[in-house]
């Protein structure tokens, strides 16, 4: 199932076999929200019967993290906030005297 506008629902739960997605799929949908399921391949992988399946959702992450749990799969988290890096600073700082103050 699509969203109206036609795009996957934003989040996704990825799991290794079929009947597994379909039956999330099921639940999720059962409880109100929106599920697509897809065949997953991944880079570099020629075996088209051995891709895992994808659970595209509109359901919060604790519903996705709990159904990876149940059936061995993982969330992808694409809408991770970024933090800004910090600043390091740029010489050692003096905790004990000032490089200037004589000894005594």
């Amino acid at each position: 199932m699509s969203e109206p506008d036609g795009t996957k629902p934003p989040h996704q739960v990825v799991l290794f076999e079929e009947p597994d997605a379909q039956a999330v799929a099921r639940a999720l949908i059962t409880n109100g929200f929106s599920a697509q399921v897809e065949q997953l391949p991944f880079a570099g992988e020629d075996d088209d019967e051995d891709h895992p399946w994808s659970v595209w959702s509109d359901a919060p992450h604790v519903m996705l993290e709990l159904a990876a749990d149940e059936f061995d799969g993982w969330v992808v988290y694409d809408d991770v906030a970024t933090v800004a890096p910090i600043t390091l600073p740029t010489q050692p700082k003096r905790h004990h005297r000032p490089p200037d103050q004589p000894l005594g």
